[in-house]
């Protein structure tokens, strides 16, 4: 659990050994405790000197499985570890197929792989390849969406994916009813450089929007995917990250390395109705699974940003307000995702010491796994634990002594402890539970988050 009070707290520092760039909480009833991270390494060749034509570099990747199941601890162990080629994107099919979480990756391979959720809550969770799709020789696929993601959907609709890739083009997949393969229904080149991004209306699946490096963000119909639908140029730089959103028809949010995040109407593709900056090139875009309004956006060396909607959505006019930024020195934040769970407060009587439980201020408040309570991020395994803030500690925090002196109120009144909703049980929808992985310092980070 973590304790109200603050803009973003760090619940927990998982280091994933690899350079970490895709990040996915469970969307299904049952499994939303399940977490998957992607991770893609380069690994430069051994010895250039004697080759006489220089070996490509190896990229490797590692899917990693992670679970919430402690309801109070707000802190993910992990469960499964799988090598696979480099991860750049993965998403969970929202709705189950045969039965199970599907967990869809693109990799370095140009491979679409799926892998099936196996298990239950009492017994591990385990990912299980079920299906796979090379899209074409030579290239990476770059990214994915399933036509699932709207919040109200029907399970009749068929099963889509729309990828990308570093040639430039568009590749849409369709799961068979039984759910035993994936058939390609039509391949097209929609950008001149890597598609660095591809995404769904989910609102009217037939509509696929594309963002490429040579600075175009494209509307296509997968009916008859020649031409484009509409062109747009209004991002000044390559157009990374798309997202639809799941909750109101109409509205579309894209970001780019022009460090703009814009919100448009999908009626009309002429010019957007709002326009946020915010630092950083904008790699991945997240809508809040439960409120509309809310949406998370990964900013590169910029960290992430959650950018509140609502007066631009509901009124279509160009404001919207930065909630929460958080930036992470030495670090590339590539991946970030809402978690589905939700939170309940619980009233604490006494003051609690053990690890489980955030005092939102003071010295020593952080969990095991960081080092420094918002300061920068674990090192990587191979560099000094001093990190520079002066923080060495690896130890469960304890109330200094300091803190008990100076008769803190967070120590000596009754608190609320924040933990995982039973069903049943009321939540409170101002509490935020996120996750972001980095490039470069090789973390996944867990943040807790209290909107007003």
């Amino acid at each position: 659990g973590w304790e109200p009070g603050g803009p973003v707290q760090l619940l927990q520092a998982v280091d994933t050994e690899y350079t970490a760039d895709a990040v996915e909480w469970c969307p299904l009833e049952g499994c939303r405790h399940v977490l998957a991270c992607g991770t893609y390494q380069l690994r430069e060749p051994e010895d250039e000197s004697e080759q006489d034509v220089p070996e490509p570099q190896a990229r490797l990747g590692r899917l990693y499985l992670y679970s919430c199941n402690d309801r109070s601890a707000c802190s993910v162990a992990e469960i499964q570890r799988t090598d696979t080629a480099a991860i750049l994107d993965m998403k969970w099919c929202h709705v189950p197929v045969a039965g199970h979480a599907l967990l869809a990756v693109a990799d370095a391979d140009g491979l679409i792989g799926l892998y099936q959720l196996l298990g239950s809550k009492e017994t591990t969770y385990t990912l299980q390849p079920f299906a796979s799709f090379a899209l074409s020789k030579q290239c990476l696929a770059l990214s994915l969406d399933w036509s699932t993601g709207k919040a109200e959907r029907t399970s009749h609709q068929p099963l889509k994916i729309i990828s990308s890739d570093s040639k430039g083009q568009l590749h849409l997949l369709r799961l068979d009813e039984v759910g035993s393969g994936l058939h390609e229904v039509a391949t097209w080149q929609a950008h001149s450089f890597e598609a660095w991004i591809a995404a769904f209306n989910y609102w009217q699946t037939d509509v696929v929007y594309s963002g490429g490096d040579d600075s175009l963000l494209r509307g296509w119909d997968t009916r008859a995917p020649g031409a484009p639908v509409f062109t747009s140029r209004r991002h000044c730089m390559g157009v990374c990250s798309i997202q639809s959103n799941p909750h109101q028809e109409g509205i579309l949010a894209t970001g780019s390395y022009d460090e703009h995040v814009l919100l448009w109407d999908t009626r009309n593709m002429t010019q957007p109705f709002a326009d946020v900056p915010v630092q950083g090139g904008v790699w991945r875009l997240r809508w809040h699974p439960l409120q509309s309004h809310l949406l998370l956006a990964a900013c590169m060396h910029g960290g992430f940003s959650v950018i509140d909607c609502q007066q631009a959505t509901e009124k279509k006019q160009d404001t919207c307000t930065i909630s929460v930024s958080h930036t992470l020195p030495r670090s590339l934040l590539y991946g970030a995702d809402w978690s589905w769970l939700t939170f309940c407060r619980q009233p604490e009587a006494q003051p609690s010491s053990h690890s489980g439980f955030l005092p939102s201020s003071g010295p020593g408040a952080a969990t095991e796994d960081e080092t420094g309570d918002q300061g920068p991020a674990p090192p990587c395994p191979d560099s000094p634990t001093d990190d520079g803030s002066g923080s060495k500690e690896r130890t469960p925090p304890r109330p200094s002594t300091e803190d008990v002196r100076k008769g803190s109120s967070q120590l000596h009144s009754p608190r609320t402890k924040i933990c995982v909703c039973d069903s049943g049980m009321e939540a409170d929808l101002n509490i935020h539970l996120l996750a972001t992985c980095s490039f470069y310092d090789c973390v996944l980070h867990l943040w807790g988050w209290e909107s007003s």
